[in-house]
C-alpha cells in the first residue's frame, strides 16, 4: 500500500512539472478576452484587425492553426458562392429557368440531369481551373504580396466597398447568412420533396 502511495505521489510530481505555471493574479480563463458572440469561450487574439473579428466567433479555434488570411479568403469565397446559390436555387424552383427540356427540372433534380447530360464534368473542370488560379493568389497573399483576402480586382459595378469597413462587414455577414440559408433550403427541399417555399 505504501509503495502504491509513493508511486502515485511520484507520478503527480512528474505530471505537475509539465504544467505551465499560472501567476496568482491571472487565471487560465482570464488570459484572453471573452468572445462577444459566445461569452463562455475565449476570443482568439488572432481575430484582431479583421472585419467581424471583434465578435470573437471561433469556437473551433481554427485561427490558432490556419493563417487568418486563408480563413477569410475561404469565408468570403464560400459566402459569395452561397449568396448566388441561394438566389439561383429559389429562382429556379419559382419557375425562372432557361429554355430547353433539360432545364425544366427542380433545383434538386438538376444535379442528376447535369450528370446524365455530361455538363457536370464541364462544370467540375471550370471550377478546378478557378480553384487553381485562386490557390496561386492565396499563396502570393500569404507570401506578402499585399493582396487582401477575397480581392480579385473584379468589381465592375463598384459596389464592393473597397476599403469601407461597413461594406466589408455587410458582405461577410450576408455571406454567413447565405451559407446557413442554402444549407437549410437544400435540406428542407430534400426532406419535403416540394418546391418553393419547401413545405
Amino acid at each position: 500500500m505504501a509503495r502504491t502511495a509513493l508511486l502515485l505521489a511520484a507520478t503527480a510530481t512528474c505530471a505537475s512539472a509539465l504544467v505551465a505555471p499560472v501567476s496568482q493574479t491571472t487565471s487560465l480563463t482570464s488570459m484572453h478576452e471573452k468572445s462577444a458572440s459566445m461569452p463562455f469561450l475565449e476570443a482568439s487574439p488572432n481575430l484582431k484587425g479583421y472585419i467581424g473579428g471583434e465578435k470573437g466567433f471561433d469556437p473551433l479555434g481554427l485561427s490558432y492553426w490556419v493563417p487568418m488570411d486563408w480563413l477569410r479568403e475561404s469565408e468570403l469565397k464560400h459566402g459569395r458562392v452561397c449568396m448566388l446559390a441561394t438566389l439561383g436555387f429559389v429562382a429556379t424552383d419559382m419557375g425562372f429557368v432557361l429554355p430547353g427540356e433539360m432545364h425544366q427540372v427542380s433545383s434538386i433534380g438538376a444535379h442528376d440531369v447535369a450528370v446524365a447530360q455530361g455538363s457536370m464534368t464541364q462544370i467540375t473542370i471550370f471550377i478546378a481551373i478557378c480553384e487553381c488560379i485562386g490557390y496561386l493568389a492565396i499563396l502570393e497573399m500569404l507570401d506578402g504580396s499585399g493582396r487582401k483576402p477575397g480581392d480579385f480586382g473584379f468589381d465592375p459595378l463598384q459596389i464592393g466597398g473597397g476599403d469601407d469597413p461597413e461594406m466589408q462587414l455587410r458582405e461577410i455577414e450576408n455571406g454567413r447568412l447565405a451559407m446557413l440559408a442554402f444549407a437549410g433550403i437544400v435540406t428542407q427541399a430534400v426532406l419535403t420533396g416540394k418546391g418553393f417555399p419547401y413545405f
